[in-house]
């Protein structure tokens, strides 16, 4: 058992209390929630991947069209690292919340899938998934597993098993529009939410960085669980800067079992 501050504690007692008196939460999650599982960031000073890379010149649109090796080159080992990872405790509570009807669903900036290896079925994926691939060419859609495992043990490109082209992930580069249907459903989400519980999040990325601000603008309640500071912390019923993957299952576990 995890012992906290009594400052945090108090935190974790009242953000279990929103969740039990709320009637339709649901969560918004970003990369900070699966760098626990060995999954690096993107901004965090020194270990973020923008720390290392220019994200235009290796993970936009028109990298991968001009010059699809560049960019396989660069998603190489960070392919290899979500392709290996596990669900942490975090993960896992989420998806305990939603079996327990305490949570809707779950709108995540992530590709790694964790949330539903973790047992979350409800799902809107903002930033597209790891899951399958898509030909640049006749559009062909296929499942990743094999050709990601390929790409990961032989570095060999995925290429359409129809017509020979390059695949591209599904997940969304620089330059691409966010996917329609799940943009609709997350706003969707947020407007009738009457609670949101950002995990992981900096709450810089547009226009996902949005939505806590129109669940607030409907009257719900917000808790922020992130370690760096967000533009909303002065909104939110609840801030706890803490670590995501002890603290979000100690506000489970007192919202299951009291």
């Amino acid at each position: 058992m995890t012992l906290f501050s009594p400052q945090t504690q108090t935190a974790i007692d009242f953000a279990a209390d929103l969740i039990r008196q709320s009637k339709h939460a649901v969560a918004l999650t970003g990369a900070g929630l699966s760098t626990p599982s060995g999954i690096p960031d993107f901004r965090s000073e020194g270990s973020g991947l923008w720390s290392r890379d220019e994200p235009l010149e290796v993970a936009s649109l028109s990298t991968f069209r001009t010059n699809p090796e560049k960019f396989f080159d660069w998603f190489r080992p960070l392919a290899s690292q979500i392709f290996n990872a596990l669900p942490n405790a975090a993960h896992v509570a989420l998806a305990q919340l939603e079996k327990a009807e305490r949570l809707r669903s779950v709108i995540t900036q992530n590709i790694d899938m964790l949330h539903q290896k973790a047992g979350s079925f409800s799902v809107i994926e903002m930033h597209g998934t790891m899951r399958t691939l898509t030909c640049t060419e006749c559009y062909a859609r296929v499942e990743s597993a094999g050709y990601l495992s390929a790409f990961d043990k032989n570095g060999e490109n995925p290429l359409c098993p129809k017509c020979g082209k390059t695949l591209k992930p599904d997940v969304i580069l620089f330059g691409e529009q966010l996917p329609q249907t799940a943009w609709f459903q997350a706003q969707r989400a947020a407007r009738q939410c009457d609670l949101m519980i950002v995990v992981g999040s900096s709450l810089e990325v547009l226009p996902v960085a949005g939505l806590p601000m129109q669940a607030l603008d409907r009257g719900a309640h917000l808790i922020i669980i992130n370690n760096s500071i967000t533009y909303l912390n002065v909104r939110a019923d609840v801030v706890i800067p803490e670590d995501i993957a002890t603290v979000l299952p100690a506000i489970a576990e007192r919202v299951l079992n009291g």
